[in-house]
């Protein structure tokens, strides 16, 4: 198992997730087109190519760095309310963990916490209103429970945003554009949910890839 890494293996977990992002801009499209505007792959397209070239450009000194740099570059380059929420989600990673040259378990699960709490006073969302919240209040429940090893609090993060992405089908939208819905929003995941588990889902596999790689 991947204990912990370091800021090389750090921005190694992130480039994989910008790139799994990208890879996903149709999906996130789509997803945004049945209960939204359909702009939220753009932004998102935008938001993690601005983040991959801050990765490629610089070498941060630590752990802290490589989550408030992923996050500006989010921030600047989306636009919209999701670029803010996720700009926020990431920047928060530099508070919790500060100047750190490694990063476990318990790191991670600190950041998600501090990322829940810090997009939760930004958007005025709950779980339940069928947001990004709804995949990341389970992940950081489930990370805060599964110890210290990076590369089984990722995975656990992972699973239960995963899962919290098929529970927004069932949840009427109360937050956002797609709040006019009502009722029609049912049926249809949030878009916003999707691209957190994307993100976990890609760090999860990197860290695990990591730990192959070393074996």
């Amino acid at each position: 198992m991947t204990t912990e890494l370091d800021v090389a293996g750090v921005r190694g977990m992130f480039v994989a997730a910008c790139d799994a992002m990208l890879e996903n801009i149709e999906l996130l499209t789509h997803a945004d087109q049945a209960i939204g505007d359909g702009d939220h792959g753009v932004g998102m397209k935008r938001g993690f190519a601005a983040a991959l070239a801050f990765l490629n450009e610089n070498e941060p000194a630590n752990v802290g760095e490589i989550f408030k740099g992923v996050g500006g570059a989010i921030m600047s380059a989306s636009g919209g309310a999701s670029g803010a929420i996720f700009g926020t989600f990431f920047r928060a990673g530099n508070k919790s963990i500060g100047d750190a040259v490694m990063l476990d378990g318990a790191g991670f699960a600190a950041f998600l916490k501090a990322g829940l709490e810090a997009v939760e006073k930004r958007g005025g969302a709950a779980p339940g209103g069928k947001t990004m919240i709804d995949a990341l209040d389970p992940a950081a429940t489930a990370a805060s429970g599964a110890g210290e090893d990076l590369e089984a609090v990722l995975a656990a993060a992972a699973a239960a945003a995963k899962d919290g992405v098929e529970a927004t089908k069932s949840m009427i939208a109360t937050t956002g554009k797609a709040r006019t819905l009502g009722e029609r929003s049912l049926g249809h995941p949030d878009p916003g949910a999707i691209s957190l588990s994307i993100v976990l889902d890609a760090m999860a596999k990197a860290a695990a890839g990591a730990d192959a790689a070393t074996a």
